[in-house]
């Protein structure tokens, strides 16, 4: 019996992800003046207001409310009528020194023995199902909201676009877990009245997703996944009539509250902490990360076709309390879960510090994470750089997405001895 799974995916101008974006960048601030800064800030974004909270331990002072602004003019909420602009809306922070008794358990005079910065799970997932190692319906829905920002900022081909949007498709797969085609798909985004009669615009906004946004991600896709599309799709286009009230406006957002918009789609597992304003002395993120690295080199060695890993910890110690891998019935390799795991202990050292260097994550990486996925894309080297009025101007080269680098394959397939 053939079985079907949804994913869904938000546009940058989405509330909550507006609170993730200005989270991050207010970290990568902090980590790009001093790299060892500890930092845990939340961000509420609402009808003309900001207010920023957290923790946060760190040499360096930063213009808090210009960064905020300057996050948000980016993204797009530049003009009165979405009630949320960068130069008018009110900045408030609240941010404060991070706890003694907290800092205790992370900090050590040896690095090495760094504890974790809390308790918890977490987990990484990679499937054979794209090329990139991610599930299909969350792949599509990136790319939907990606494609759709690009229409936006062209203002050529749809230029009644506001920030605000969501993506979600439906997948029908065989028993044997392979996608057989594209059932449904839902795309909800913000807009200006431009036409007096609801009815007519409404049906020009879905007339252009069908034939000029839907085109642009379906020529992106690899062919096995453009013969997925067919005549048949159910197409939801802002199913609830008009869309004009958004943003922070129409919805209040919070920081960490699209966790698996920020993973896998509901594919795996998630271990409940959120990314975003979180440096990586928090295992919530450093080791979720260091688990995608994991799962997506087991996975692109040929050690299953799915790969699920748990990983645990205890506040303040730094070896794992636990690491678990699942392969859901598709190993290649003549070894139980718990074989596997043994040796995936041996190969990745998942204490904190050792995370932290592996990956890069002491350097300042993170805004680029905080909208259209943490997971998936492609690793590359950029230049960044950072003004403060206090610390003055700083470039930095910066590697992204260092956990999506397939650089342990080698070292997999020689522990697993696999050709």
């Amino acid at each position: 019996m053939a079985y079907l799974f949804t994913s869904e995916s938000v546009s940058e101008g989405h509330p909550d992800k507006i609170a993730d974006q200005i989270s991050d960048t207010l970290l990568d601030n902090f980590l790009a003046f001093d790299e060892q800064s500890k930092v845990a800030c939340e961000t509420l974004v609402t009808t003309g207001q900001v207010v920023l909270a957290g923790e946060v331990r760190s040499n360096t002072y930063l213009d808090v409310q210009q960064i905020a602004r300057d996050v948000i003019n980016d993204i797009g909420y530049t003009k009165g009528a979405y009630q949320f602009s960068g130069d008018s809306c009110g900045v408030i922070s609240l941010i404060h020194e991070q706890s003694p008794e907290i800092n205790q358990g992370v900090d050590r005079e040896s690095k090495e023995e760094q504890g974790a910065g809390d308790q918890g799970m977490m987990f990484g997932y990679a499937t054979t199902e794209t090329e990139n190692y991610m599930p299909l319906a969350l792949d599509i829905s990136h790319k939907m909201m990606i494609e759709l920002a690009k229409l936006r900022r062209e203002n050529k081909d749809l230029t009644y676009l506001r920030p605000d949007a969501k993506s979600q498709v439906t997948i029908e797969y065989s028993d044997d877990n392979i996608p057989q085609r594209i059932v449904a798909i839902v795309l909800s985004t913000q807009h200006d009245q431009f036409m007096e009669d609801d009815e007519k615009m409404l049906q020009q906004i879905k007339d252009d997703i069908i034939n000029i946004l839907m085109p642009r991600v379906i020529e992106q896709l690899p062919e096995y996944v453009q013969k997925l599309f067919n005549d048949d799709i159910t197409y939801h286009i802002n199913p609830t009539g008009k869309f004009v009230i958004g943003g922070p406006h129409g919805d209040a957002g919070l920081t960490g509250r699209k966790i698996i918009v920020d993973t896998y789609g509901g594919k795996g597992a998630h271990g409940g902490g959120a990314f975003s304003g979180k440096d990586p002395s928090k295992v919530d993120r450093s080791a979720a990360y260091a688990s995608r690295h994991v799962a997506k080199n087991l996975v692109a060695a040929g050690v299953a076709d799915e790969v699920l890993v748990q990983v645990s910890y205890a506040i303040g110690v730094a070896e794992p309390t636990s690491i678990s891998i699942d392969t859901y019935g598709t190993s290649k390799v003549d070894l139980s879960n718990g074989e596997i795991a043994l040796k995936v202990k041996e190969i990745f050292d998942m204490r904190p510090a050792a995370i932290e260097e592996r990956l890069k994550l002491r350097n300042p990486i993170y805004r680029e994470t905080a909208a259209y996925g943490h997971m998936g894309k492609e690793p590359k080297t950029i230049t960044k750089i950072f003004e403060s009025p206090y610390s003055g101007k700083i470039t930095k080269d910066v590697e992204l997405f260092t956990w999506e680098k397939t650089d342990y394959v080698d070292k997999v397939k020689d522990a697993f001895n696999l050709k």
